[in-house]
């Protein structure tokens, strides 16, 4: 493969369509690819130099990461050569170093550094485990996805613990960033996990105070501090670091590596140290929130003494006063809901509904009475009527028969109101006007067989 067709899509390895350049550093290239036979994304690093010490540096990396299995520690998927250029095929990460992290914020709260340096922890104590030390422990090292887990990366300059003869340095070069080496290590001792432990300390220092440990004009200034210099406490610079989080990142930066704790303890320590973090923020919210709610006037109201719902309230308001919102106006806000209610010695008034059967009901009530009324006149102006024939009849053989008088009016006795018996119809209060009735035949007998005309009418008038 020629330089010059790395500008254009270029197929490597008859495998890897090489799509865009990521990155670009000393050693090499990182460009976003495709594996062709898996159908999968993937990063291809490659090399850059053709120094025998960079070729070496670049097997060690595909070597110790391959020995690598662990969520933050980026996987290698493969490694080979493509037309005498070295290439190392790994997971393609979506987003970003920890460095451009840094220089974004300025600063990351405690409670999540700590939770980026737990993860960083845990990856270099799976490769301790595995006896490879990194050596190289930087932000531009460390991945951050956009799922805020944390990828080691960049094992390039990374020794085996066994392999005491393998120096991978070069006369008047410095291994690893003056920035996070270690003391021992810029004293030429040999590299173990406790350098990795003070490097991880001074990355966790920046990312709370937003500088390194030490600051100097040249990289030499800065090698020097390490070795000889301490820095000031990061709660000094930042107050709201919590002291003990701020003891801790000096216990990594300690001179000694014997002094410093190990990787399994500092992922544990920091974990806890995040998860007490997110714990005060919580309670820290809940105590915001319950001030907010206390200082609403009427939010107890609002919620109900037992929690209930406005819908409720207003359904409840409507069955205690035994109408609906059409008839009464709605509690005024922040009112007791009970006073609403009537008392217990005045009666609710009766439903709307039942108004309107009740109004029908009431003439035909009356038409009842009425027809009572009118039917018991009646019968006592025919008992009337009748009493006051008979009187007339035994009168009869005493005085001549006159007729009654047709403006004769009897009087009557009722047991229903005086309005009643004055509605009542003439024709059936008084009797017919007319001549007498004939007398019978036992009225004569009653007054000794005589007729009209006083003669006996027996026998022809004889």
């Amino acid at each position: 493969m020629s330089e010059s067709g790395m500008g254009v899509h270029v197929l490597l390895a008859d495998r890897y369509q090489l799509e865009e350049m990521l990155g670009s550093g000393a050693m090499g290239e990182v460009w976003r690819a495709t594996d062709q036979v898996l159908g999968r994304p993937v990063a291809v690093k490659l090399l850059k130099a053709e120094d025998t010490t960079d070729i070496e540096r670049f097997r060690t990396e595909a070597q110790t990461t391959a020995r690598l299995n662990h969520p933050h520690v980026v996987s290698v998927y493969d490694f080979g050569s493509d037309h005498g250029r070295l290439h190392l095929v790994m997971e393609l990460l979506d987003g970003w170093t920890l460095a451009q992290e840094r220089s974004l914020r300025g600063t990351v709260e405690p409670q999540e550094a700590s939770a980026i340096a737990a993860q960083v922890a845990a990856g270099l104590s799976a490769a301790h485990r595995q006896g490879v030390i990194h050596r190289d422990i930087k932000p531009a090292n460390i991945m951050l996805t956009t799922g805020r887990t944390v990828k080691i990366t960049d094992f390039g300059i990374a020794r085996f613990t066994d392999d005491t003869a393998a120096t991978a340095t070069a006369t008047g070069k410095i291994l690893g960033t003056a920035d996070y080496l270690a003391p021992e290590r810029a004293l030429g001792r040999t590299a173990q996990p406790a350098s990795d432990v003070y490097s991880l300390g001074c990355v966790l220092y920046e990312l709370l105070t937003g500088r390194p440990p030490f600051r100097g004009a040249t990289s030499l200034d800065v090698v020097r501090q390490h070795v000889a210099a301490t820095p000031p406490p990061p709660d000094l610079l930042n107050p709201a670091i919590p002291r003990p989080l701020s003891d801790y990142v000096l216990r990594l930066l300690a001179k000694e590596p014997e002094q410093r704790p190990s990787t399994e303890e500092t992922a544990a320590r920091l974990g806890t140290e995040a998860a007490i973090g997110r714990r005060d923020r919580q309670r820290a919210a809940d105590r915001q929130g319950t001030q907010e709610e206390a200082a609403w006037p009427g939010a107890q109201e609002v919620a109900g003494p037992s929690g209930t719902s406005a819908a409720d309230r207003q359904s409840t308001w409507e069955t205690a006063d035994g109408q609906g919102a059409r008839d009464r106006t709605p509690p005024v806000a922040g009112r007791n809901i009970t006073a609403c209610a009537p008392t217990p010695a005045t009666a609710p008034p009766p439903p709307r509904q039942s108004r309107a059967p009740a109004t029908h009901s009431r003439p035909g009530k009356r038409r009842r009475q009425v027809s009572k009324a009118v039917l018991g006149g009646v019968a006592v102006a025919l008992f009337a009527g009748a009493t006051a024939l008979g009187a007339a009849l035994d009168s009869a053989g005493e005085s001549p028969a006159s007729p009654v008088s047709p403006t004769r009016t009897p009087t009557a006795v009722t047991d229903g109101p005086a309005s009643t018996a004055a509605n009542a119809t003439p024709s059936a209060a008084i009797p017919p006007a007319g001549p007498a009735p004939a007398k019978g035949r036992g009225d004569d007998e009653r007054h000794g067989g005589k007729g009209r005309h006083g003669k006996d009418e027996k026998g022809g008038g004889g």
